[in-house]
C-alpha cells in the first residue's frame, strides 16, 4: 500500500481533468473508495447502484472505462476477488510528486534569476553605465563557472581602484586569485616553495664534512 501523505481524494479532485476523467467517472470512484473504506471489498455496478442515483448502465460504462484505462484492477486474494484502487492511487501520488519537484525547480530557479538580476544592477551602478548584451554574457559566463557573487563584485571593485572598467580587467582579476585559492588550498605557496628550498640547501649544508680525517689530525 501507498502510504497516503496527502488525501487521495484531494489529489483525485485536483488531477482528474489532467488525466481525461469525466465527473461519472470520478464520482464512481468516490463511491468504491468511500465502499472499500466499509469493509466491502468487491465492488460491482449492483452494488454502487444503491448508494448512487445513476443508471446501472452508465456504472457499468463506467467500471469498464476505468478498467480499460488501468485505473483499477480487480485483485485475487485467496480464495476471493477484490477491488482495488491502486492503480490510480499510484498514477495521483506519482503526479503529485512531479508536481512538487516542478515547483522546487521554478522556486530555485527565480532565486537564481533574482540574485542574477541584482548582481547585473549593482554592476550597472558600481561601473555608472548599463551593461552592453557582451558584458551581460560574460557575468553570466562567470556565474557558471562558480564564481560567487560577492567574489565577483569584489573583483570589480578591486579593478575600478585601478582605475579600470573593463570586464577583461575584472576577468584577469577572478583568474589571478583563483589560482591564488589552488595554491593555497594545496598548501604551495611561493613562500613555501622558496622556505622548502631554504631549508633543504640549509640540511645540505650541515651534513656536508668540510673537515677530513686527515685536517682533525693536525
Amino acid at each position: 500500500m501507498i502510504t497516503e501523505a496527502v488525501d487521495f481524494r484531494y489529489l483525485l479532485l485536483e488531477n482528474y481533468k489532467k488525466m481525461k476523467l469525466d465527473e461519472n467517472q470520478v464520482v464512481v470512484i468516490l463511491m468504491i473508495d468511500h465502499l472499500l473504506s466499509q469493509n466491502n471489498p468487491f465492488i460491482t455496478a449492483d452494488l454502487l447502484s444503491l448508494k448512487m442515483s445513476m443508471e446501472i448502465k452508465d456504472i457499468d460504462n463506467c467500471l469498464a472505462s476505468l478498467l480499460e484505462q488501468g485505473l483499477i484492477e480487480y485483485v485475487s486474494s485467496g480464495r476471493r476477488t477484490i477491488t482495488s484502487l491502486e492503480p490510480i492511487k499510484k498514477k495521483l501520488y506519482k503526479e503529485f510528486q512531479l508536481t512538487i519537484a516542478n515547483e522546487t525547480i521554478n522556486k530555485q530557479k527565480n532565486i537564481k534569476d533574482n540574485n542574477t538580476d541584482n548582481i547585473f544592477l549593482k554592476f550597472e551602478q558600481l561601473r555608472g553605465k548599463p551593461l552592453s548584451p557582451v558584458e551581460v554574457s560574460k557575468i553570466r559566463e562567470w556565474i557558471s563557472f562558480g564564481y560567487e557573487d560577492d567574489k565577483i563584485l569584489e573583483a570589480l571593485k578591486e579593478a575600478l581602484s585601478k582605475g579600470s572598467k573593463s570586464l577583461r580587467v575584472v576577468d584577469k582579476i577572478l583568474l589571478k586569485w583563483a589560482k591564488r585559492d589552488d595554491l593555497e588550498s594545496e598548501g604551495k605557496t611561493f613562500i613555501d616553495k622558496n622556505w622548502d628550498k631554504n631549508l633543504e640547501e640549509t640540511i645540505r649544508i650541515v651534513k656536508t664534512p668540510w673537515l677530513n680525517d686527515d685536517d682533525n689530525d693536525e
